[in-house]
């Protein structure tokens, strides 16, 4: 009798029946994202590319807060001093604490690849995702429009650029990301392409879904791997072709430092055995390009292998 009582209540419930899926699918993701740290994480390069990223970003952002020197006037009487005990890396050649430049500077180089990238990123991934979803003839306009841009060569159109607009933060990061989105574009039209073939993108539009809806909730999202992986190669990008109009002197203007600036002053005085000025900045531009190339490379591995497993 009491056997009958539970066969009947067990049914009634119905909570292994509806648990069992939704623990399955949380157990899925879990899983998934063990899969990505863990082969994130046995990349012994990105591992030491995240340390130095984020090293970089308290030496930049951080390291002012306690180690305080003043970056607006010039102090003659203070140039190119070795480095010393009042001044670890030396003075440069207008009588700045180079310590102190390098932190400046990184803070510049540092928000000019993020913004830039993310910017380019958003708009890159965006336009990507209504060209291929949209497929035909406006596909083709579209994709015709970024061919044209990349047959124009990015260092040269944005010396003539930042030639005639004054090179502010804000101008240099809107002009970076307005040449750097052209290959996110291209990497997510792909992705679209295959996925508006699928069987839930499929259902979604017979069942009267907007195509703006579509692209934001399934195209975009789905294509998030390759757009995560190009967005790293995007600051490292960034990050050098500010330092190249730096070099050149169409970067920010005085009293605002970059590390393409300080390498660039540091130059003249190549052949004086002034090696502090341009050491510790080439060094800081060397680390933190490389540093976000293998955590993109990482990531790259990571996602394919997560992909792979489901």
């Amino acid at each position: 009798m009491m056997d009958d009582t539970l066969r009947d209540r067990t049914p009634a419930t119905g909570a292994p029946e509806s648990l069992a899926p939704a623990e399955g699918e949380a157990a899925s993701r879990q899983g998934n994202w063990r899969a990505f740290l863990r082969v994130f994480l046995d990349n012994r390069l990105a591992t030491a590319g995240l340390i130095l990223v984020v090293a970089m970003l308290l030496f930049c952002f951080a390291g002012p807060l306690f180690y305080h020197t003043q970056q607006t006037k010039t102090d003659l009487l203070a140039q190119t001093l070795p480095p010393s005990h009042a001044h670890p890396l030396g003075t440069d050649s207008y009588g700045f604490d180079l310590l102190g430049r390098l932190m400046l500077g990184g803070q510049s180089s540092l928000e000019v690849g993020l913004a830039s990238a993310f910017l380019a990123t958003v708009f890159g991934a965006l336009y990507g995702a209504i060209s291929g979803y949209a497929g035909g003839a406006l596909d083709s306009a579209m994709m015709r429009i970024v061919d044209m841009l990349l047959a124009i060569p990015t260092l040269v159109l944005l010396l003539v650029i930042s030639a005639i607009f004054r090179p502010d933060l804000v101008t240099l990061i809107v002009i970076i990301a307005a040449l750097s989105w052209l290959v996110t574009a291209r990497l997510v039209r792909g992705e679209a392409l295959a996925l508006r073939d699928r069987e839930y993108v499929q259902a979604v539009r017979l069942m009267g879904g907007k195509r703006w809806r579509i692209v934001m909730r399934h195209i975009v999202p789905n294509s998030i791997g390759v757009i995560v992986v190009n967005a790293t190669f995007q600051v490292a990008d960034a990050i050098l072709l500010l330092a190249v109009l730096s070099f050149l002197g169409l970067g920010l203007p005085p009293p605002a430092a970059s590390w393409g600036g300080i390498l660039s002053d540091g130059l003249n005085y190549l052949y004086d055995g002034y090696w502090w000025l341009i050491y510790p900045a080439g060094l800081a531009i060397v680390l933190t390009v490389v540093s976000f190339n293998f955590i993109g490379d990482a990531l790259r591995d990571s996602l394919d292998v997560r992909l792979r497993g489901r």
